[in-house]
């Protein structure tokens, strides 16, 4: 008994003094000993031979990884952005849950900003194709809304389309014309190809205002009016689709000028009709007076032909005073129409020395001389007017001729004698002051009269 509790005693002192076995931790308990006559298992590792060192002079191995030089830390070696211009705001930070635009690759150069309050064009609607450029050989924009699609030229060698291929058929020069003539061209089409040419002309108002305002052009759309009723229909409607703009072009009015010849039945109606509404600002303008003439004598509608005479006398006081109104007036009193004559004197009356004052209103009171409907109006006016003012008129530069020619007028008609009596007799006082003058011709004039009746 004693033998076993030195034994016990012997094995408790040998744990205490072992330092590989370290006391269990707190709260836990310690693992019962081995039965009695057992061995306890050896530590980990108890009895393995540990490796020799190397030999002298061999490097240990390097650990893993040595040598190896550490990844730089992100937006290493990049400059930080510049701050925007002095009064710029800088650009506002992206949405809450939006990531920002990643940054561009290396080596690749991000386009410059646009200049300060200049704003980008926004982009076209998603699904919708930028605008194409202008045909080839168009010097303005392409017409609005006309985009015909790409087809090649039929003799395979260029890559005009149609409508391109037209524009400079229709406005190539005389010289590029001889070798195969526009007239030549259109007599070798059928009625089918002759309407397709009309179609692809007349496809847009503007597109066709373009090759009538072009002096070739204008040409070759004369020689197309005419040939078939159908293409007339379609050139008539491109006129009236911008008919104050043809007719106040210089070669484009020649186009509609010829219309109104060839057209007959509504298409005329239309045309006249477009005429009136526009009258006074055609006798306005520059072309388009020379042009509103040019329909005055063509027209052969009486009730039309009328109409547009009757608009010329009511307002042939401003007319008579436009630079180029006064050639329309001009032209009406040359028409020799009675009833226009006498329209044009009563709208003038009171007028008619005011204007013989200037260059182109002698001409139209001259015009008012010559007819027996308005003769009196004129010649009354002068005997009527105060003398001062008479005898201003008679030494103007323009006046003096419309008062001597009053006086030939007056003379030659017997039915006005008593016009040519008073008249004379109220320049009689004047005659003094009209030689060495302007008016040296009617002093001359009134010296003869004055000889005669002594005689």
């Amino acid at each position: 008994m004693s033998t076993m509790l030195k034994s016990l005693q012997d094995l408790r002192s040998a744990t205490e003094k072992d330092p590989a076995v370290p006391p269990p931790p707190h709260g836990v308990t310690p693992a019962p000993p081995p039965p009695y006559g057992l061995t306890p298992a050896p530590p980990p590792g108890y009895g393995v031979t540990p490796a020799p060192p190397p030999p002298y002079g061999v490097a240990l191995a390097p650990p893993p990884g040595y040598g190896v030089a550490l990844a730089p830390p992100p937006g290493y070696g990049v400059a930080p952005a510049p701050p925007p211009p002095y009064g710029v705001a800088p650009a506002p930070p992206p949405p809450y849950g939006v990531a920002p635009a990643p940054p561009p690759p290396y080596g690749v150069t991000l386009p410059p900003p646009p200049p300060y309050g200049v704003a980008l064009s926004p982009p076209p609607p998603y699904g919708v194709a930028p605008a194409p450029p202008p045909p080839y050989g168009v010097a303005h924009a392409p017409p609005p809304g006309y985009a015909p699609p790409f087809q090649p030229c039929a003799c395979g060698l260029c890559d005009e389309s149609p409508l391109q291929w037209m524009f400079n058929l229709m406005t190539r020069s005389e010289e590029e014309d001889a070798a195969y003539p526009f007239k030549v061209f259109i007599s070798n089409l059928d009625r089918r190809e002759l309407l397709g040419v009309a179609s692809l002309l007349t496809s847009d108002p503007d597109y066709f205002l373009e090759i009538a305002r072009n002096k070739n052009g204008s040409n070759r759309l004369q020689k197309l009016v005419g040939k078939s009723d159908d293409v007339d229909n379609l050139i008539c409607d491109a006129i009236l689709y911008r008919f104050l703009h043809v007719m106040t072009d210089k070669h484009a009015s020649y186009v509609a000028t010829r219309g109104l010849r060839v057209f007959a039945g509504k298409k005329k109606e239309f045309m006249c009709e477009e005429l009136i509404h526009h009258a006074l600002l055609l006798a306005r303008d520059r072309h388009g007076c020379v042009a509103l003439n040019e329909m005055l004598t063509d027209l052969d509608h009486p009730y039309y032909r009328n109409q547009l005479l009757d608009i010329v006398a009511h307002n042939a006081l401003p007319l008579s005073n436009d630079t180029s109104g006064n050639f329309v007036v001009q032209h009406v009193l040359k028409l020799n129409n009675p009833r226009t004559m006498g329209n044009v004197a009563l709208s003038l009356r009171g007028h008619c020395i005011d204007l013989s004052f200037k260059k182109y209103g002698s001409y139209i009171v001259e015009r008012l001389l010559e007819a027996d409907e308005s003769v009196a109006v004129v010649v009354m006016e002068l005997v009527e007017s105060n003398g001062d003012r008479l005898m201003r008129l008679t030494r103007s530069e323009y006046g003096n001729y419309v008062v001597n020619k009053a006086l030939k007028v007056t003379q030659r008609r017997k039915t006005r004698v008593d016009l040519f009596r008073g008249l004379v007799q109220k320049l009689m006082p004047f005659l003094t002051f009209l030689r060495k003058s302007r008016g040296n011709n009617i002093a001359v004039f009134l010296e003869s009269v004055h000889q005669t009746e002594v005689a």
